[in-house]
């Protein structure tokens, strides 16, 4: 009676000592073997590592097909001027903490005041609000973050910290109740009206649907060079500014945003500077 593996000459008891590397790979070695003598009709083992290389595959030939354009996905400055000129009453500086900071909505909706260092000019990322308002730790480990902001966001949260609705979890951006604010009503009563309000509209309505519009303003303002109005920082800390858990991610979703260093104006300039 054939024994399935039984080539296998491994005691058991030591695999825990073993490098992972070496207990996948003969894992797929031990189902080659019995695949081979025909004890299965397929080594599962390698048919789910080909998905899994199959679906990443896929999946970055979907981020490159979809790239975000501006104008498009990403509102452009003068855009974004017209929505804080036409942000009011709490939700103002809700939009503004929005783009300067790049927070994801869920992470806004669960910010604490103990989080905002208005002396220092951070904030720090340490939970968010789920779409049932449920408070939890953010999406990965890299999600827990530091991100700096400016005097103009400083200010704003000043005055706002004055009239904010008192809550129970010192939440920056409650309801009017204390409670966590819905995502349907930041985006229905704050962020539609004021692009309908300051022109940014398509068709009459407006052009921008989703708060995530203006996380990517902040990642082309990170990135942008300092003579196009950005900030030109460098890819690791932009992934870290937007709490991506891989470089990979940020390159995935901005990489052809990033500045070339190619463009004639620059290349003039690079033979000038050895030739002279």
């Amino acid at each position: 009676m054939h024994r399935p593996f039984a080539s296998l000459r491994i005691s058991y008891a030591k695999m825990d000592d073993r490098p992972q590397w070496f207990v996948r790979s003969l894992e797929v070695w031990a189902h080659s073997d019995a695949q081979e003598q025909g004890v299965v009709a397929r080594n599962a083992v390698r048919d789910l590592r080909r998905n899994r290389r199959r679906g990443r595959d896929q999946n970055a030939e979907k981020r490159q097909k979809g790239k975000l354009k501006i104008g498009v996905d990403i509102p452009k400055p003068e855009e974004i001027k017209a929505i804080i000129a036409n942000a009011n009453g709490r939700w103002r500086p809700l939009l503004i903490t929005a783009i300067f900071t790049g927070l994801r909505a869920s992470e806004l909706r669960g910010l604490r005041w103990k989080d905002v260092h208005l002396d220092r000019h951070e904030l720090h990322v340490h939970q968010r609000a789920d779409r049932f308002n449920d408070i939890g730790k953010p999406k990965s480990a890299a999600g827990e973050r530091v991100v700096p902001f400016g005097k103009f966001v400083a200010n704003t949260l000043k005055e706002w910290k004055l009239a904010c609705p008192k809550s129970q979890g010192d939440l920056v951006f409650p309801n009017g109740a204390g409670n966590v604010e819905s995502l349907a009503n930041i985006i229905n009563r704050g962020l539609l009206p004021s692009q309908i309000a300051g022109g940014v509209v398509i068709d009459g309505r407006a052009k921008y649907t989703g708060m995530h519009a203006l996380r990517h303003f902040y990642a082309s303002w990170c990135i942008n060079r300092p003579a196009d109005g950005g900030l030109g920082l460098p890819p690791k800390i932009i992934q870290e500014r937007l709490g991506h858990s891989s470089i990979t991610m940020t390159y995935d979703r901005y990489g052809h945003l990033f500045p070339r260093g190619d463009d004639a104006k620059e290349l003039d300039a690079a033979e000038r500077a050895l030739v002279n």
